[in-house]
């Protein structure tokens, strides 16, 4: 939204324009005057009543050049700098690389739930595909919000996709397959939930905050959006916490027992990685919303913030279940989680006493296979 801020600024300061005074230039406000009829008859008498609306009304005084650019503050302008056309394509370019990458690792190790990853990098590579257009149709406020809308909305997915992975670590290396006595598929299921929350709240933010929007509307869609990202951060950090948790007791079990380190630590390291990715994204977003919206706040000003504040470490937030993908780790027996209403039915099965033979077959079998890498 680096536009948003400042065209509130500008429609909060600028002045009302009556039908006696001169014909203004730029950006100002017209009163149109609406006479609503009378009735009467022989019930009633209603007099007829006239109100005055007051509407944005905008007059170019430069004319847009061939990309249809004019200058922040002018009529017609959706950004505050002039967006590089070649800077989208390359990022557009390297986020389709990751799609593809993650849809092979997907296909090849035969884990369906890898398609949360590959939406996140089809959505990023989207949202730079609709840059590039914007770049190119500057006067284009669909072009723009399509883009706001993936480049706001992309990082819950990877979000979700960290969520579900530390789900299957702890139904797959936990003994319990439990952490604080909540089963791995309960546990997954929940903080997705809290994610979709988080989705909902900034989706609606984002999609208020049209450059066109009303200032009273922007702002308030700013707002939500900065709520939506501060209960995702908030979401994030008791996740880091109980991921924590998770380590901890994993490494204090592989140590009081003597066996052998399992190869789960990579994994760990890469999914405090993204999400470190996403924490500094989302701290760009709610100071470059907070900072206010003047000429001074470089964020809003400078394209090169948005680049390595947002693109870069979203960029590398996939990339590294690239470089570590889960499947690659979370395999063999008894990798594949059961889903959570699964759960709980074989949860109601086992307090009446009837244990799902299937289940029980593959739990011998994960306790031997287990035993055996010891």
């Amino acid at each position: 939204m680096p536009t948003l801020l400042a065209s509130v600024k500008r429609r909060q300061d600028i002045p009302i324009s009556s039908a006696s005074s001169a014909i203004p230039t730029g950006v100002f406000i017209t009163t149109k005057h609406i006479t609503i009829p009378g009735v009467t008859n022989s019930h009633v008498n209603i007099p007829a009543k006239t109100i005055d609306i007051a509407i944005p009304t905008c007059i170019q005084t430069i004319k847009p050049d061939s990309n249809g650019y004019v200058p922040p503050g002018e009529c017609g302008a959706i950004w505050n700098y002039y967006p590089s056309f070649v800077a989208a394509v390359v990022f557009t370019g390297l986020f389709a690389l990751l799609t593809a990458v993650h849809i092979w690792q997907a296909a090849r190790h035969k884990k369906r739930w890898c398609w949360v990853i590959i939406m996140a990098s089809i959505w990023e590579t989207l949202a730079f595909v609709f840059r590039a257009a914007s770049s190119k149709q500057q006067q284009s406020d669909g072009v723009y919000l399509v883009f706001q809308i993936f480049i706001l909305l992309a990082p819950i997915w990877v979000n979700a996709f960290a969520y579900m992975t530390l789900g299957r670590m702890i139904y797959f290396f936990h003994p319990s397959r439990s952490l604080l006595r909540i089963p791995a598929s309960t546990f997954a299921a929940i903080f997705v939930g809290l994610d979709i929350i988080s989705f909902a709240v900034q989706l609606a933010g984002g999609s208020m905050a049209g450059p066109t929007a009303p200032p009273a509307e922007q702002m308030k869609a700013i707002h939500i959006y900065m709520g939506g990202i501060g209960l995702q951060e908030f979401f994030i950090l008791i996740f880091v916490g109980l991921a924590l948790k998770f380590q901890i007791e994993i490494q204090r079990m592989e140590k009081s027992r003597g066996s052998q380190p399992r190869p789960w630590k990579p994994l760990m390291w890469a999914l405090y990685f993204s999400l470190s990715m996403i924490t500094i994204r989302i701290i760009y977003r709610l100071v470059e919303f907070s900072s206010g919206h003047g000429v001074d706040n470089a964020l809003i000003t400078h394209e090169a913030y948005f680049y390595v504040l947002e693109a870069l470490p979203m960029f590398l937030a996939i990339a590294v279940f690239n470089a570590v993908h889960p499947a690659a780790t979370i395999n063999g027996a008894g990798s594949d989680m059961p889903g959570l209403f699964l759960t709980i039915k074989d949860g109601f099965s086992r307090r009446s006493g009837r244990i799902p033979l299937k289940e029980d077959v593959e739990e011998q079998e994960l306790t031997r296979t287990r035993s055996l890498s010891s």
